[in-house]
Formats: structure tokens, C-alpha cells, sequence
């Protein structure tokens, strides 16, 4: 641990890592033009130099045009360089995602604002080069364009007639963590923070809705147009700065008048509804925050085709236009009212609060999602708190076991296995944008799972102080207006946080943060007890798995609840590294002689009917850490009548949802009766009621010979839900107790998967839910019943079983069975009335195509994807897509159809909305048309090439997209080369440790792999023979490794150039085992190498005379094409800059960090030595520049002509339109 301690005591106060402060920022966007889908404008920085003599400076920007740049109205030459946009470069026959992780993390931390690197590169003319002068300012002026933006803005332009403003056409900036550089120059870092001031020029019919206050609207002369001027003056990072134009609807809330709801045409009513409320949520925060909402005015932006449901910025959040609703819609309130909370959290902790780095995410992500668990548990109640928490834990638990572990803090650089501390992942953890977007969804989720751990450490009181102190500081900071040193009290890192709590509390929650925090996994308990009679004693045994993936071994305290006749009963026993056995005292000698009742947790006394339990023991049941406060999994076993005891009287949630979930396994008519009243129960929770109803079911099917009466639940239905005098007929709708509404939505779905002897659903059965849907009568109601009407489709869906198949007749809707062809006929006739009159959200369809998918699975009718295709076309609802788009990826799996494999990736390619592109990659993940394990026709060369080109150049514009296609990937091919490719060509084997030679003629792709990536000293490498090399870069890797290990071969010997480089190589490969030495000198060359920029640009590229002179570009080249060896051709264009990953090495299994471990594996493709050769070259790279430079030019010449980013290298962007 003492790496990290170290770590923690480097980051006391903010250290920069660029050379400037950011001090105040323009943007002004003065043309917005939605039939080009283009966006022109200027932005403006103020720079403090913070060296003397800046000469670079480094800015983040993607996909803009840049047109001009001036520092103090002088011209200044530039450098724009996009490593993101194709992450591999040579058109290798590489296709291993090993090798891909590690070219993108390095790419991204290449331009990572956090380290104080950028896409765009400024040489500050050298007239303003003052010497010792400090304080001199710089204005960097940035002239830019978009044109078409496929990320960071998205232009909605509904295909319909009338003008921009008619049709509903709006746009509005998007982006997953840090990416407003993909429409405006900037420092895209959370930790750069500066005042800004935003223009926006637009249609007149058009409002412009942006962050901070809204200081005037001027119209143009015509009247045309007018411009919107904002300006935030509370330092904020541009990565928290965000855009909205449309003819929005405006609507100034009545409550607080500060605060203004935006909406597309015709949606008033529903915003008027939906945000009724948002003024409660307000009032709570800053009543346990104790502190003032952090900005003078806050807008809400609902859009159409949103990213994400929520996306958060300083003064505003765009959210979904779906979250919308009217008075009507039950199911929709709660759902939006949660988003509202999580919005209006964030803009405390993650807008206003910022963080210093990336490895401090948690604490914003964490103390957000906290508070906002506050809210849930003010507004829903306690038992929708806890149910919430459960939920959140058992997801994050099951995720932690089978992925092996979310990392909260990752710190990086601090020993021998620091550098990728998650080695069980796929992708790398060190920048946001390189994780899986489940990974990040669960990294949420725990971290604010560890704040409620805190919370128990230190309690809530405290707890509050700690973020009431971080937000007067915050504030006291903003109101510095010309002390910009003073702003960084605005960022919150681990260490400050941590540094706050024991100052506020007193109390150490150091082993608590090493547990949860600086490691990752999980813990397993499995429980079980005897009760000892003679002694009085329950003699309880806790075992851990800590052996398996995502697990760890848990030492500490942990809480078990007994509850005996006499009472309730809290023990904390000590968990230690081997006791197992731990005893405890029981209370009661077993008196049940004397009717008395029983006191339970919250002191109620009830009686009981004690007669199920055991003579013996005083025991009712118990519970294992049952205030969750540890991050586990509990498996516990206990009898039946005690869980029975525990689902009827424990009044705990949780309690009751583990026991339900526990009978499933006992199917007896004691547990069938337990059930039944917990559904008859008022009282009960009704999530717990709902989840009992699906239990029933289960039970009933397991004891389907011996099971008397109706069908489980029925009776009940009818006494609850149907009329009296003819309890086939329901009652009409009344949802005024929406307790009764959830249970008598839910009742039907789970009836529905009863089955009799023959397996099939019971004929009464499935006659009583078509009688629901038939006389279903909503004409009385005040509220809507479309959720209602779906989960009567979905209980329809459920009911359905496989056909059975008649030797080889055809299947067709003639000769369907009976009862299907009343259900298709239902399902027909939904399908076509919501044609006519569509359901809120369009539930009813999605139930629809959801059901007529199982009728194909099912074989009742023929397999089809068409009808999905036509619903999945880009036009529908959102939900009807995706419902369309599962079946279609169902579909794909199931007949293995290439058409519709293609169809979707097409799709994920050109669909004009974000989320569905997200959606199709994330289906294919989790039904994935085939598996690395298993053979498959679909798997093969053309498959693989077109998802590496997604991955490495198709999804450049979008970071969620892009780990989307990679999870894919990995789901399909795995780490290692696909299997379907072709072996690579014959070749020879070298084991440097051994210094010998293998022929290798069939090198197998999967097997021998774990090996040699663990050992990671056994390096094989593979080296083409000269007979086969294809290309100039293979023969140049031959000769370099063949010579360097100095075989006598019969191969050429290498040109002069490359004799430098021999002993690189050698150096601590030959080694059998380099001593830590070497490791540490692996770790300064990288960060020699970090600076490779400059060098470049310093040494060979004359940024004196003006960009924009065509003869800039000709000079460049002229440089660059100085032959460094004899004899070979000179380059094209210089790639260098674009070729190389900036990054010291991932040494990702620890055991040595010499630059094989990483491709030790890999030994199968010959690419994978540029990456050597580039990462050994740091060693010599201060020597002869010039000589290594065109080598990787040369290198990379050929494979670049087409590449997307080839028109953007080196010349300024301003040549290459």
C-alpha cells in the first residue's frame, strides 16, 4: 500500500500541468445553419503565462475546421494532430484487441488535457517571448467551423415541410465525460477552470439556451436574426460548458423564478406537469446541504434523440424529451422525478465542485449519487431506499464476480504492478474514455454505494458537514474574481476529501478506503448455524470465497440480527483472518407454553403461530449483515418455516425480498401460504408483493402433482380486481391506490407462467387474461392504463410454450393451435389499434413485437425478421426501435443470419441517432451472435475487419461508441487474434531468453498464450523470413531482430541505419531477467518520450514563417525528405507525429515490466513489433533523431493513404479543405 500512500501525499494542493492558467474564455458561435448541419464561429482564451518564455501551447479541439489562430493579433503557425481518429495506423494484419488497448490508451492519454497535452499545438510568435516578465497576457484567438458534427453536437431535423422552426429542428451538445473539444476549441479538462462569456447567434424564431445568465438579446437590423449573450462568472471547466439551440417553448417555473424549463413545440402541458415538482427537490438539497444552490439561475432543456437521459453542465441539464409526462401516467412519474434528483445533484458536485483529476471521479460521482439516495428515501420512503440500495449492490456485486472488480481510485505509476492495475479488464482504466460504458455505470454505482459506507463509519451528520465544508469553500473561492490561484479550492480530490472527513469527524477511515476505495472485488460469505441445545448456544459458521475472480478476503467487524422468541438481537462478531466459528448466547430457553407474543426489530409485538418451528431452539431466524454494510454477497441457509417467519413478520425489506427469493427452493404448501399472505397484506411493501407473486409461481410449477384449488392467485385476483356478482368480468379501472395497481399489473404476468402436467399454460388460465383484456374498461379513470394494457401483452407472451412439431408439415397461420391463434389474433389486433391510437411511450407495441418474436422462437410461427426491420427504421419512438432491434439481434443469433448481422452493423454506422447506434453494439454484446468459444459460420475475415475498422477508425466522434465496439469485439474474438483468420505466414520463432531459434510453421492462435502472458520473461517473438517479407517494414524488422540476436541465418545484413538500434533491443531483452534497474530506466525513457511533441516540432518543423502560405507545407516537406539511410525512398508525409503511442509501456501483468510483457503473448503477428521498436527506441532517441524519424515515416508512407487522418497530419487544417 505504500505506493498510493505516496501518492496521496504528492497531491496535497493543485499542480497544473500545463504551463498557463486559463483565466476567462469567449465563445461566440455566430452561424448555426441546420440544413448544412454546420456551425461557424470564433473563440477566444485568455492565457496566463505561469514559465517564462512560453512557447507551445497546447489545446484540445476534435473535428473542427481551424481556419486562423492569432496571439495578440499576430498570426501564429500551428499544429493539429487527432491520434483518436485511427488508432492503429499501419493496415497490419494486427486484429488482436490486446494490442489495440494499448495503441488507443496510448492515443488518448497522447492528447489527455490532464496531463497538459492537445490535439492542437500553438507556437506563440516570437515577439512575445518577454523575457522575466510573467505577467504578461496572452489572448489566443481561434477562428473554427463544423461542418456536419457526428459527436459533441447533434442537429435533430425532422424530415417534414415548413421552415427550421416548424419542423421542430433543434440542436444541442452532447458528449460522454470530457468533450465539449468536439465543438469548440478549449482545455477540454475538468480541472482548467475560467470565467466565460458565450454569444450565440441564431434564427430569430430560435432560442438559444446555454450556461449562466442571460445578460441580453440583440436582433440584427433585419430582424433576421438575434444573438443571446451569456455570461458565467463562476469559474467553471469548459468540459461543464453546453449549448442548446431550437424553438423551444420556454416556461419560467412558478415556484422559483430563477429557474426556466425549455421545451420542443406543443409540449407545454406536459413540461408544466413534469416540472411541478423540481422546486421540492431544490429545497431539499439546500436544506441538508445547508448551503444556497451554487448559481444564480438554472434551465432545464428537453430535447428529442438525447445521448444520455441526463446529461449535467453548469446552470443547466439537457435531459430527454421522454421523460415527459402528463398527470395521466403512473408508471413514468416516479422515473422522471428520479432524473430531476440526479440532475440537480450533480450541479453541486460535478458542475459547481469539479474534480482534480480522473482518479477523483468517485468522490464527485460518489457524494452525488449519495445525496441524491438522500432524496429517494425523503420523497419514496425507507422501503423504496433500501429496496433501491439492494438492488444497486446485487447488481454491482454480480458485475464485480463475473468482470473481477470495479477500481474506485486508480492510481497509476507507483511500483511494479501499479501500472495496470486491472489486468482482469479489456480495456484500460486509466482515462474515462478507453472504459466499457457498463464498466462506468457500475463504477457509479459503487461509488456511491461507498459513500453510504462512510455514512455508517462516521454517520450522516457528519457526513453533511464534510460536503456543507467542501461547497462554503467552493463558493468562498468562485467569488475570487481576479485571484484565479484561489479556484482551485473548487476541485475536490481524494486526498482533500479524505483530509475533510477526519477533520470534521475525528474519526480514521483509512483500512475503509484501502478496502473499498484502492482495491477492487468484492466479498462472498456463505453462512451457516447449528443451535446447541445443552449449551444454549447458536453456534454460527461465516466461511469467504476470496479465490475467485472479483472477490477479496474481508477481515473486520460484521453485524448478525437473531431473532429469538424473546426479541430481536444484535451481535457484532469479529471477523478474523481464519476463525469460521463464532458462538453467540441465546436469550431464550424455548417457552412456548406460555402464550405471550413477541417483540420484533422495530417493537412491535405480534403474535405467531409457532407451531412450524423447532421444539428445540429459540431461534426464528437470522441475518447476516442485514444493514449492508459491507460489499457482498451473503449466501446463508437457514430451514424453510425460518425463512417462512422472516417473509411474514420481519419488517425489513431487504429481509423479506432475501427470503422470498429463498423459498423458491422449498415448494411446500407452508410456503405457498406464507406467500399468499404476503399478497393479501395491505401493509406490505410493493415491490416485495410483486416480487412474491413471481415466487408463487415458481412454487406452484414445482409442486404441480400436489397442488390443490385454482391456479396460485386466482382467487385472489378475482376477490381483489373482478366483479362480485361475475368474477370473470374485471371491475373497471380505478388506479387510485397505485399499491393495488402495481400488484394488479403484475399478478397477470406471473399467472401466466404457470404450467400444468403436459407443460403447457393451464387452459383457465390463459382464458382469464384473455377475459382481462377483453373487458378491460378504462373510460372512469384518471389515469392512463397503457402500462396495464402492455403487461397483459407481456403476461399473453409469458404463456406461450414450444410448438410441438408434426413430422415436417408447414407451418402457417391455418393450422396454428387453437389457443395461439387466439393470442396472435390479440396481439394482431393491439398492434394495428395502436396505429391508430398509440399508447404513452408506445408501450403497447413494444409488448407486441416482444410477444410475436416468442411466437417465432417458439415455432408457432415462421422465423422473420422483417416485420422487426420495418419497426427498427429510424422515424419510430425509441422504445419501439430498440424493442425492434433486440428481436432483430435475437434473430441473428438464433438463425445465424450474415444479412442481419450486416443490416445491423449498417445501421450502427449511418443511424442518425447516438443512442441507438449504443444500443445495437450493447445487444450484440449481451446476445452476441456467436462466441469466442464456439465455431460459427458468421465468424470470419470479413466480420473481423469490418469491426477492428468500427473500432480503430469508424467511431472516432463518439468515446461511448467506441469501447461499445471494442466490448464487442472482445465478447466475439477475445483478447488474442481471431481464430477465423488466417494463421500468419511461416515464420521463425525466437525465445530471446534462450537465445535460440525455432522454425515455427503453424503458430497456434489461442493455445500456450496464458502461459507466456503470465510468465511474460518467456518472449517470443516472431520474425518473418526475408523469403516472405511483403512489405518494407516487415523486411526491416527482420533484419533488425534477426541480427540483434546475432544469428547467422543467412539474411542480409542490415542497413547501416538500423545498427544503432541493435543494443536497444538487446538491452534488457537479452537479459534472461533485468533487475529493477532497468525496469525504473524503462519508466524515465517514457517519460522522455512524453515530450516527443516538441522534439519533433522543435528540431525539424520551421513554425516561424506564416501556416497559412502554401509554402509552409512545401518547406515542411523539403525537411523531411533529408534521406537518413542510404538508399531507401523518402517519405510521403511525416507521420511520426500521428504513428506513435505516446504512452510509458503498460507493463500489464507486473511480473517485468521489459517492454515484451505487454505482446509477450502475441508472439503469432509480426506487427507487433513497431510497437517495440517505437518503445524501444526511447533509450536512443536523443542521439539521432533525424535517422529514427523517417524511419517510422517510412514505415507508416504506404499504409496511409487512405487513412481518414492522412489530409490532417502536419499541415495546418486550413490547407486541407
Amino acid at each position: 500500500m505504500h505506493e498510493v500512500k505516496m501518492n496521496r501525499k504528492k497531491d496535497k494542493g493543485f499542480e497544473s500541468p500545463r504551463p498557463f492558467k486559463l483565466t476567462h474564455q469567449v465563445v461566440c458561435i455566430n452561424n448555426i445553419n441546420f440544413q448544412r448541419k454546420s456551425v461557424i464561429g470564433f473563440v477566444e482564451l485568455t492565457i496566463f503565462p505561469t514559465v517564462v518564455n512560453l512557447n507551445r501551447i497546447k489545446l484540445n479541439s476534435k473535428q473542427c475546421r481551424i481556419y486562423r489562430v492569432r496571439v495578440n493579433d499576430l498570426e501564429a503557425p500551428f499544429i493539429y494532430n487527432d491520434p483518436t481518429l485511427e488508432v492503429c495506423h499501419h493496415e497490419s494484419k494486427q486484429r488482436n484487441l490486446n494490442y489495440f488497448s494499448s495503441a488507443y490508451t496510448a492515443a488518448v492519454s497522447a492528447v489527455d488535457p490532464d496531463a497538459g497535452h492537445g490535439e492542437l499545438v500553438i507556437k506563440v510568435p516570437s515577439e512575445l517571448w518577454k523575457q522575466g516578465d510573467e505577467m504578461n497576457v496572452l489572448k489566443v484567438y481561434i477562428e473554427f467551423s463544423l461542418d456536419q458534427p457526428k459527436g459533441g453536437l447533434h442537429f435533430v431535423v425532422p424530415d417534414v415541410e415548413g421552415s427550421m422552426a416548424e419542423r421542430g429542428a433543434h440542436v444541442f451538445s452532447f458528449g460522454y465525460q470530457n468533450s465539449t473539444r468536439f465543438w469548440f476549441p478549449c482545455v477540454d479538462s475538468y480541472s482548467e477552470l475560467c470565467t466565460w462569456k458565450l454569444e450565440f447567434t441564431v434564427d430569430a424564431s430560435m432560442v438559444a439556451v446555454s450556461c449562466g445568465d442571460l445578460v441580453e438579446t440583440v436582433y440584427t437590423h433585419d430582424m433576421r436574426k438575434k444573438t443571446f449573450h451569456y455570461v458565467l462568472p463562476i469559474p467553471t471547466a469548459a468540459s461543464n460548458i453546453s449549448l442548446s439551440v431550437g424553438p423551444f417553448e420556454i416556461l419560467v417555473d412558478p415556484y422559483m423564478h430563477e429557474v426556466t424549463h425549455f421545451c420542443l413545440p406543443q409540449l407545454l402541458p406536459l413540461l408544466k406537469h413534469s416540472m411541478s415538482y423540481l422546486h421540492e427537490i431544490f429545497e431539499f438539497y439546500e436544506e441538508i446541504l445547508t448551503c444556497r444552490y451554487p448559481y444564480s439561475c438554472f434551465k432545464t432543456v428537453f430535447v428529442d434523440e438525447a445521448y444520455v437521459q441526463v446529461s449535467s453542465y453548469a446552470s443547466m441539464s439537457i435531459f430527454s424529451t421522454n421523460l415527459l409526462h402528463s398527470a395521466m401516467i403512473i408508471d413514468q412519474t416516479p422515473l422522471t422525478r428520479q432524473c430531476l434528483a440526479q440532475a440537480l445533484a450533480q450541479q453541486f458536485f460535478g458542475c459547481f465542485i469539479s474534480r482534480m483529476s480522473w482518479a477523483d471521479e468517485w468522490v464527485l460521482k460518489g457524494i452525488s449519487g449519495y445525496i441524491y439516495g438522500l432524496y429517494l428515501k425523503k420523497t419514496f420512503g425507507v422501503n423504496q431506499y433500501r429496496h433501491w440500495i439492494k438492488e444497486e449492490l446485487d447488481k454491482m456485486v454480480e458485475y464485480e464476480l463475473k468482470m473481477g472488480g470495479v477500481l474506485l481510485h486508480p492510481t497509476f505509476g507507483g511500483g511494479k504492478d501499479k501500472d495496470n492495475p486491472t489486468p482482469h479488464l479489456h480495456f484500460s482504466i486509466k482515462h474515462p474514455h478507453t472504459l466499457s460504458w457498463k464498466y462506468y455505470k457500475m463504477f457509479q454505482c459503487k461509488a456511491h454505494l461507498v459513500m453510504r459506507l462512510i455514512e455508517n463509519r462516521i454517520s450522516m451528520e457528519f457526513m453533511l458537514q464534510v460536503f456543507n465544508k467542501l461547497l462554503s469553500l467552493a463558493s468562498t473561492a468562485s467569488s475570487q474574481k481576479y485571484q484565479s490561484h484561489m479556484w482551485s479550492q473548487m476541485l475536490v480530490s481524494t486526498h482533500s476529501f479524505l483530509k475533510s472527513i477526519s477533520n470534521v469527524s475525528g474519526k480514521d477511515i483509512g483500512p475503509l478506503i484501502k478496502q473499498w476505495v484502492d482495491q477492487s472485488a468484492v466479498v462472498k460469505f456463505f453462512g451457516s448455524f447449528a443451535f446447541n441445545r445443552k449449551r444454549n448456544v447458536l453456534e454460527l459458521e461465516i466461511r469467504q470465497d476470496y479465490t475467485s475472480s472479483g472477490t477479496q478476503k474481508y477481515v473486520g467487524p460484521i453485524k448478525v440480527t437473531v431473532q429469538e422468541l424473546d426479541g430481536s438481537f444484535n451481535h457484532t462478531l469479529q471477523i478474523e483472518e481464519n476463525s469460521l466459528k463464532h458462538d453467540i448466547p441465546c436469550h431464550s430457553k424455548s417457552r412456548r407454553n406460555k402464550k405471550k407474543k413477541i417483540p420484533l426489530m422495530n417493537g412491535e409485538e405480534v403474535d405467531m403461530d409457532l407451531s412450524a418451528m423447532d421444539a428445540d431452539s429459540p431461534l426464528l431466524w437470522i441475518r447476516i449483515d442485514p444493514d449492508m454494510s459491507i460489499l457482498r454477497k451473503v449466501e446463508f441457509e437457514q430451514a424453510d418455516f425460518m425463512w417462512q417467519y422472516q417473509l411474514r413478520y420481519e419488517r425489513d425489506v431487504v429481509a423479506q425480498e432475501e427470503s422470498i427469493l429463498a423459498l423458491e427452493k422449498f415448494p411446500t404448501p407452508a410456503s405457498r401460504l406464507a406467500l399468499t399472505d404476503i399478497l393479501e397484506q395491505d401493509q406490505c411493501f410493493y415491490k416485495v408483493r410483486q416480487g412474491a407473486c413471481f415466487c408463487l409461481a415458481k412454487i406452484a410449477n414445482s409442486m404441480m402433482s400436489t397442488w390443490t384449488g385454482p391456479p396460485a392467485m386466482k382467487s385472489l385476483f378475482t376477490r381483489m380486481f373482478c366483479c362480485k356478482s361475475c368474477p370473470n368480468i374485471v371491475k373497471t379501472n380505478t388506479f387510485i391506490s397505485f399499491q393495488s395497481y402495481f400488484l394488479q399489473k403484475t399478478m397477470p404476468v406471473a399467472m401466466a407462467q404457470l404450467r400444468d402436467i403436459q407443460n403447457l399454460c393451464p387452459k383457465d388460465v390463459l382464458n382469464f387474461i384473455l377475459d382481462l383484456i377483453k373487458y378491460n374498461d378504462n373510460r372512469k379513470n384518471k389515469f392512463s392504463d397503457n402500462y396495464y394494457r402492455a403487461e397483459l401483452i407481456d403476461a399473453l407472451t409469458n404463456s406461450l410454450t414450444p410448438a410441438i412439431s408434426i413430422s415436417n408439415e408447414v407451418r402457417t397461420v391455418d393450422n396454428l393451435n387453437g389457443d395461439v391463434r387466439l393470442i396472435l389474433e390479440e396481439i394482431t389486433r393491439s398492434l394495428n389499434m395502436e396505429k391508430l391510437l398509440p399508447s404513452y411511450r408506445n408501450t403497447i407495441t413494444v409488448s407486441c413485437l416482444r410477444a410475436i418474436r416468442m411466437l417465432q422462437k417458439n415455432g408457432h410461427i415462421p422465423s422473420d425478421p422483417s416485420l422487426f426491420k420495418s419497426y427498427a427504421e429510424y422515424g419510430h419512438f425509441v422504445d419501439v426501435r430498440v424493442a425492434a432491434l433486440e428481436a432483430v439481434v435475437d434473430y441473428t443469433r438464433v438463425d445465424r443470419s450474415s444479412v442481419e448481422l450486416q443490416w445491423l452493423l449498417n445501421m450502427v454506422q449511418n443511424d442518425p441517432a447516438h443512442y441507438i447506434r449504443h444500443k445495437i453494439l450493447s445487444m450484440l454484446g449481451k446476445n452476441p451472435p456467436f462466441t469466442k468459444a464456439a465455431e460459427s459460420p458468421l465468424c470470419n475475415e470479413a466480420l473481423v475487419d469490418q469491426l477492428w475498422k468500427l473500432m480503430n477508425s469508424g467511431t472516432s466522434h463518439d468515446w461511448r461508441l467506441r469501447c461499445d465496439a471494442v466490448n464487442l469485439y472482445y465478447t466475439l474474438f477475445g483478447l488474442t487474434r481471431p481464430s477465423c483468420l488466417p494463421l500468419p505466414e511461416l515464420g521463425l520463432v525466437l525465445n530471446l531468453k534462450e537465445k535460440k531459434a525455432v522454425l515455427n510453421p503453424t503458430i497456434k492462435p489461442e493455445q500456450g498464450l496464458d502461459t507466456t502472458e503470465m510468465t511474460g520473461n518467456t518472449m517470443g517473438v516472431h520474425i518473418p523470413v526475408m523469403g516472405f517479407t511483403s512489405s518494407l517494414d516487415e523486411g526491416l524488422i527482420t533484419m533488425e531482430t534477426v541480427s540483434s540476436v546475432s544469428m547467422s541465418s543467412g539474411v542480409a545484413p542490415p542497413p547501416q541505419g538500423l545498427k544503432r538500434k541493435l543494443d536497444s533491443v538487446v538491452g534488457p531483452l537479452g537479459s534472461s531477467s533485468p533487475e529493477p534497474g532497468q525496469v525504473l530506466q524503462e519508466e524515465d525513457t517514457s517519460k522522455k518520450f512524453k515530450i516527443r511533441f516538441n522534439t519533433v516540432e522543435e528540431d525539424e518543423i520551421d513554425m516561424e514563417s506564416p501556416h497559412d502560405s502554401q509554402a509552409f507545407i512545401h518547406h515542411h516537406l523539403n525537411i523531411l525528405e533529408r534521406p537518413s539511410t542510404p538508399g531507401k525512398e523518402p517519405p510521403a508525409v511525416d507521420q511520426a507525429v500521428l504513428s506513435l503511442p505516446v504512452t510509458p509501456l503498460p507493463s500489464s501483468f507486473g511480473k517485468e515490466s521489459t517492454s515484451s510483457s505487454k505482446h509477450s503473448g502475441d508472439h503469432h503477428h509480426h506487427h507487433h513489433h513497431h510497437e517495440h521498436k517505437k518503445k524501444k527506441k526511447k533509450k536512443h532517441k536523443h542521439k539521432h533523431k533525424h535517422k529514427h524519424e523517417s524511419k517510422d515515416k517510412e514505415r507508416d508512407s504506404h499504409a496511409f493513404s487512405n487513412s481518414p487522418a492522412s489530409g490532417r497530419s502536419v499541415r495546418s487544417p486550413s490547407m486541407s479543405d
